[in-house]
């Protein structure tokens, strides 16, 4: 089997809410496509995003599915088995071999987000939030009116949240513990007083804010309950610079470190290509 695999390319689906993610291996090689989710996964849906990249399920030595809905999706097609991996062992596998690490706390920043302990041993799900990527973009439409996260980006790196938002010097008089005067002590606290003149830019950055703090306080405290001494963050969101910025910005308030990879976005089919490989090759 390892010799047809070198013939043939194999490929991981990642079915998430609002991303549909492919990573192809062929030769040591591996690329990535990504596409918008539509509906449940079924076979229509495998061959449509396949092809998006030039391929058709008889190209293929295999394919692993993840995420979704997966349970939908026949046993093999065209005579090529679909193998379906566990999402929290994916994401944990995805996240260290794109960290380069042998342990972690991984949190996946889709349209939710889920925090996996993972290592070479496995990985469990730990904590999550449902504030995320979806946040970003459903609070988009109704602040911003886009849906696009790249422009949210972009009016968010040009704009200030403590417009919207009230910092700990102006709650509490100063610092408290390691966080400085000017972290945010209310998220949207000051227009929750009284009226604001804010921009388009200013309301993107206190929204950024607010879905960037959230998710990186939780995989800071959930990594130092599983006493892992890195955090990982992978996922669509990390795509985004506005959010990098703010996850740096915890991190250093907080005394830690979070790890951003390149191509985050691929870190859940790559994990689950990765599983299925040691899968076959391994018996287990």
């Amino acid at each position: 089997m390892v010799t047809d695999a070198r013939r043939r390319p194999a490929a991981a689906i990642d079915f998430g809410a609002s991303n549909t993610d492919v990573v192809v291996r062929h030769d040591g090689a591996t690329r990535h496509w990504t596409l918008p989710s539509e509906g449940q996964p079924d076979e229509a849906r495998v061959r449509h995003v396949l092809d998006a990249g030039g391929l058709s399920p008889r190209d293929l030595e295999w394919i692993a599915v993840t995420g979704g809905n997966r349970a939908l999706l026949p046993p093999a097609i065209d005579g090529r088995v679909l193998h379906r991996v566990d999402e929290v062992s994916a994401i944990g596998r995805g996240g260290l071999a794109l960290a380069n690490l042998a342990s972690a706390l991984v949190t996946s920043a889709g349209s939710g987000t889920a925090c996996v302990a993972a290592s070479e041993n496995g990985a469990h799900h730990v904590t999550g939030t449902g504030v995320g990527g979806g946040t970003l973009v459903g609070l988009g439409r109704l602040l911003l009116h886009t849906v696009d996260p790249r422009e949210i980006d972009a009016l968010a790196q040009q704009g200030s949240d403590t417009t919207h938002n009230l910092t700990i010097a102006e709650v509490l008089g100063g610092a408290i513990g390691s966080l400085p005067p000017e972290t945010t002590a209310v998220n949207f606290g000051r227009v929750a007083r009284h009226p604001v003149d804010a921009s388009p830019e200013d309301t993107a950055a206190a929204l950024v804010n607010m879905v960037g703090q959230v998710i990186a306080v939780i995989a800071i405290n959930a990594a130092r309950a599983q006493q892992l001494p890195h955090v990982v963050i992978v996922g669509h969101l990390t795509a985004l610079k506005s959010i990098r910025r703010t996850f740096g910005l915890v991190a250093k308030f907080y005394g830690a470190t979070i790890l951003t990879p390149d191509a985050g976005g691929s870190a859940t089919a790559l994990g689950a290509l990765l599983s299925t490989e040691q899968m076959l090759r391994t018996g287990a």
